[in-house]
């Protein structure tokens, strides 16, 4: 098996050093006094490839989740299935969430940010800080408890898909779009179904094209925050880069809870499958999943593994594997917390209890609809940075390390895959030789 296809590999190296010469020229730029040339010459590179993530942000969302909602057409006679596998994936993510929230609440990691940074951020974005207080002043006087939900379902639907803030609704009109091709007769439902597999294909393609400028979009976006950050003071540079560090050690702890912890539990609760067994063939599937950063590269090796080591039945293995490669990215999840408060502590933004609530429930529905493609789930975090009322900016900070991260949390993915297949196998007696 094909560990990963050869332009994942260049990426990889080219990004790797797209980070490291983004940081040797940030220095730099801060020590000669570039500063004015790197605003001129090097950042706009930056925006335009931060500007080619989000505007496949909607039409990347509709196509995956209204293809994996319309999936389960096909298992009519195994409907039971389907609903124990949607529903352990969403209580995993949300554990997933969870978890990420609480390391960033308790460890804090925005607030390694040197100081002077903080304040230049929070200086360029005090009408959007003042802006936002103000529209959570009114919101406490005028909401009510279930106003969330009224969000959600919107008056329109074309105005809902002009912003990548109204992702809530989004993903509302193609769960209600998925369930609606499922009802209508398939001959009906087949040339829709034709079209978004259409445009799924299409989006992806230009997810790959994007992220093959992402070196040179690394580059511009460290480059730019450290002359920013250091301004006279290279040495300041230094504390950027711890904070950077530690930033990602909390993501990693997080996401070491959720494969050592939480998936063992779930298995000893919910499945007769020893961890001797489960570990030894969960590390094969993650290797190709680390390599690739793509849940749907490895899913070849996920069902192989899954039936041949975990004694996975075909039945089971062909609905919730496949099924999982689309809806279920507990890593992405996790590390999208953590990303969104360590931003949020960075530029000076507090967030709220139902901030935090609306972390949550994004996460969750929009992992539904991330494709299982490198680059996607940094897509999916700008997304919860506008639902959450934080400049998505902000997250050049953390771009630049997203690849090493990305490597991880897809490995996360699919373990929880795994793991979902083995308790839904065990609850319909379809786990074999355990």
């Amino acid at each position: 098996m094909n560990k990963a296809t050869p332009w994942h590999r260049t990426l990889w190296f080219r990004i790797l050093l797209g980070l490291i010469l983004g940081i040797v020229y940030g220095v730099a730029a801060a020590a000669f006094g570039w500063g004015d040339f790197t605003a001129d010459f090097v950042s706009p590179f930056g925006t335009i490839f931060f500007n080619g993530l989000q505007v496949i942000a909607v039409p990347l969302v509709v196509a995956s989740l209204v293809l994996g909602v319309a999936s389960l057409s096909d298992m009519r006679k195994v409907s039971r299935i389907g609903g124990k596998t949607i529903a352990i994936y969403i209580a995993t993510t949300a554990i997933s969430v969870t978890i990420g929230l609480l390391y960033a609440n308790l460890l804090q990691p925005g607030d390694r940010v040197p100081e002077a940074l903080q304040q230049e951020l929070a200086a360029e974005y005090e009408d959007a800080a003042a802006s936002r207080e103000g529209q959570a002043a009114a919101m406490a006087e005028e909401r009510g408890p279930l106003s969330m939900l009224e969000d959600i379902v919107p008056a329109n639907a074309v105005s809902s898909a002009t912003s990548n803030r109204n992702m809530l609704q989004v993903v509302f009109l193609s769960l209600l779009f998925g369930i609606a091709l499922i009802r209508i007769p398939s001959d009906r439902a087949g040339p829709l179904l034709g079209f978004f597999k259409g445009l799924e294909s299409v989006v992806i393609e230009i997810v790959h094209i994007v992220m093959l400028m992402a070196p040179v979009g690394v580059f511009a976006l460290i480059a730019t925050a450290i002359t920013g950050m250091a301004g006279d003071d290279p040495g300041q540079v230094a504390q950027l880069l711890g904070a950077l560090g530690f930033y990602c050690l909390v993501v990693v702890g997080g996401l070491a809870t959720q494969m050592l912890v939480v998936y063992p539990l779930i298995l000893r609760l919910f499945t007769p499958m020893p961890w001797r067994r489960f570990f030894p063939a969960a590390a094969q599937v993650q290797l190709v999943a680390f390599s690739t950063s793509s849940s749907g590269a490895t899913l070849p090796v996920t069902m192989d593994r899954a039936k041949r080591d975990l004694g996975v039945s075909d039945e089971v293995s062909s609905f919730v594997l496949p099924l999982g490669a689309t809806v279920n990215m507990d890593g992405t999840a996790l590390y999208q917390a953590v990303a969104a408060l360590f931003i949020a502590q960075a530029l000076g933004l507090g967030v709220g209890l139902e901030g935090q609530l609306t972390i949550v429930i994004t996460a969750v529905l929009v992992s539904i609809g991330t494709a299982a493609v490198p680059g996607a789930g940094i897509i999916m975090l700008v997304i919860i940075l506008q639902a959450i009322g934080v400049p998505a900016a902000g997250v050049a900070l953390i771009l630049g390390v997203d690849r090493i991260l990305d490597m991880i949390r897809t490995a996360t993915n699919v373990t929880g895959d795994l793991t979902v297949a083995s308790v839904v196998a065990a609850s319909e007696n379809q786990l074999r030789d355990v």
